[in-house]
């Protein structure tokens, strides 16, 4: 076992002690005890575990506040959420590029001690963007899993107070938070407090909330495993970028990858391995949370009226789900269902092997000899690429 595994828990509770903040010492101790444990040192688990309950210890936090999460201190309201690590997030898929960069970052943020004693900075802000739905709340939920740390979402209903100069306050206490309880801290529609200075429609005092983030942001110490997470990215300040040294791309998913989603979140419904290929390019277009939200509607039918799902209701589910969106984002889902041929030819244009006669009445809702004698038999043609 390597001398250094530790010492990013000991730098933490020494500087706790220093600072006479025990809350810090406190969490930290606990935090190495828990991993003591899992390495098979029990023993000395156990006897950290008991010096903190110990009465009559010296050390004194510096400021008699709650051990509570924080609220706003107008509205009272909760400034964090604790989310629960779903079993099986492990689970979530990832294109070979973002694996080898989500393991890039675990490595770091597990190695952060070694680094330190070396007299690395380390810096692990990580900031994830691209389209709603793609995953980024459920890659967040992935890292804590596998830093075996809690989750604490950052709730902006509660931090953007409607007394603007509260909203600073509110930032500084989340932060300070974050910095004396081991976790992964998700600051998500991170835009929201990370606008355009320039932006010509923001109020001034809106704009020194940026200031106010960005400054409480390299005061932070270098212990908090920050995420940020945003769907526009566009509206983030040149200098927030900066303050991020990892950075992500979630796209929507691959052909290959909603095949998996699908299966993932299935649950009850068994989907043979050929309907989940139809369904993976039925949703082409659609998010991971589009997938999500589908097979949920799909699982609670199932539960509640014992109906087994069909392909058609998966298709007429993501129609729904696409409704009022412009045709050619999801050119499938937004066809006439009423009309087989049509249909048909849509199917089989796409893909002549996948789309038999029996898999277009599937989708269609009809019986493959319905579908022959509507004359919905096309000749295949060869599938055109879209992109995706």
């Amino acid at each position: 076992m390597e001398k250094t595994l530790y010492l990013s828990e000991i730098f933490r509770i020494v500087e706790g002690a220093l600072r006479l903040d025990a809350e810090k010492v406190r969490n930290y101790t606990l935090l190495l005890a828990d991993k003591l444990q899992e390495d098979g040192n029990g023993s000395a688990a156990i006897r950290l575990r008991k010096l903190l309950e110990e009465k009559g210890h010296q050390l004194r936090p510096a400021k008699l506040e709650s051990t509570a999460t924080p609220v706003d201190g107008e509205s009272r309201f909760p400034l964090l959420q604790k989310e629960e690590i779903l079993e099986g997030v492990s689970k979530h898929l990832f294109t070979e590029s973002q694996r080898e960069a989500i393991q890039e970052y675990l490595s770091v943020v597990t190695s952060r001690g070694a680094l330190e004693a070396k007299g690395i900075k380390v810096v692990t802000n990580l900031l994830l963007y691209g389209p709603p739905g793609c995953g980024k709340t459920h890659l967040a939920s992935y890292i804590a899993h596998e830093l075996k740390l809690p989750l604490y979402l950052v709730r902006l209903d509660g931090l953007v107070s409607s007394f603007l100069g509260s909203t600073a306050k509110n930032i500084r206490a989340v932060l300070e938070f974050a910095s004396r309880t081991p976790c992964v801290l998700l600051l998500d529609e991170f835009d929201a407090i990370a606008k355009l200075r320039d932006d010509q429609q923001e109020l001034g005092e809106l704009k020194r909330i940026v200031n106010s983030f960005l400054q409480n942001l390299d005061a932070l110490g270098s212990e908090v495993t920050l995420i940020a997470a945003t769907n526009h990215e566009q509206l983030l300040d040149p200098a927030v970028w900066r303050r991020f040294q990892y950075q992500l791309r979630l796209d929507l998913p691959t052909a290959a990858q909603r095949e998996q989603f699908w299966e993932m979140f299935s649950g009850e419904v068994a989907w043979s391995p050929k309907e989940l290929k139809v369904l993976a390019d039925l949703s082409d277009g659609f998010s991971v949370a589009a997938i999500e939200t589908v097979m949920t509607r799909l699982r609670q039918r199932l539960i509640v009226n014992g109906q087994r799902a069909t392909l058609r209701e998966a298709l007429l589910a993501l129609r729904s789900l696409a409704e009022g969106k412009k045709i050619d984002e999801y050119p499938l889902v937004r066809a006439t269902l009423n009309d087989p041929r049509k249909l048909a030819r849509q199917l089989k244009a796409r893909d002549a092997q996948l789309y038999s006669l029996a898999m277009i009445g599937e989708v269609a809702g009809r019986s493959t000899a319905t579908m022959s004698r509507m004359g919905a038999k096309v000749p295949a043609v060869k599938r055109k690429s879209n992109g995706r």
